[in-house]
């Protein structure tokens, strides 16, 4: 699949790339993608919820009613769960939530949602460029220009750049990162995907066979 590259003035530039079929161009399998969204969204859970438990709670073990009779359910002391302010039974405790999967079925996932964006046309590939500053205006004025300021847009870049990362920090509809660091949910939760020529190597480092 050939695409124009662009530059920053959203001109074409009269060059054109090539996707590689095995990234961009496969049969997406769609539960595999499903696996790698869970994975990355249960690796976003701190797991820090804690509720005590009957042997965590202070106040008197005296039992406090007969064991028979009363009427109502059995209770031991005043931590009992049957009592209002009591212990909660089988709360929640610190746990991790990560989930493993195998390096091949993490680039699977990878390579589809690829592949449903560039079956959708919506793979942007835009000359590599820098900013001297960070400026919020300029990386604006750059997706205005490549017609996605409307949009949520992913911008795969080949290498970390503190410049342009902090001019799309304070953007809501935009993300900055390294072709190294893609990630399936990052693709799919982009209307758009905007790669820097030279990144298109990188990513076909990362995921290529």
């Amino acid at each position: 699949m050939e695409v124009s590259v662009l530059n920053i003035k959203g001109e074409d530039t009269g060059r054109k790339v090539v996707l590689n079929d095995s990234v961009f161009g496969i049969e997406p399998n769609d539960h595999v993608i499903y696996l790698d969204v869970k994975r990355y969204l249960a690796a976003q859970r701190q797991g820090t919820a804690k509720a005590k438990e009957r042997s965590e709670m202070s106040g008197s073990t005296r039992k406090l009613g007969r064991q028979k009779g009363g009427g109502g359910a059995r209770r031991g002391d005043i931590n009992s769960p049957v009592l209002v302010g009591g212990a909660r039974v089988f709360g929640p405790k610190p746990r991790n939530y990560s989930i493993k999967l195998n390096k091949k079925v993490k680039s699977l996932a990878r390579r589809s949602a690829l592949s449903y964006k560039a079956a959708e046309n919506a793979v942007v590939v835009v000359e590599d460029f820098t900013f001297e500053a960070p400026k919020t205006k300029q990386f604006i004025e750059v997706l205005t220009n490549l017609r996605v300021a409307d949009k949520k847009v992913l911008m795969l870049l080949p290498e970390a750049n503190e410049n342009i990362y902090l001019s799309a920090r304070n953007l809501q509809k935009a993300r900055v990162m390294a072709a190294a660091n893609l990630h399936t949910y990052g693709v799919l939760n982009a209307n758009v995907i905007v790669v820097a020529e030279s990144a298109l190597a990188q990513i076909d480092n990362v995921l290529a066979k």
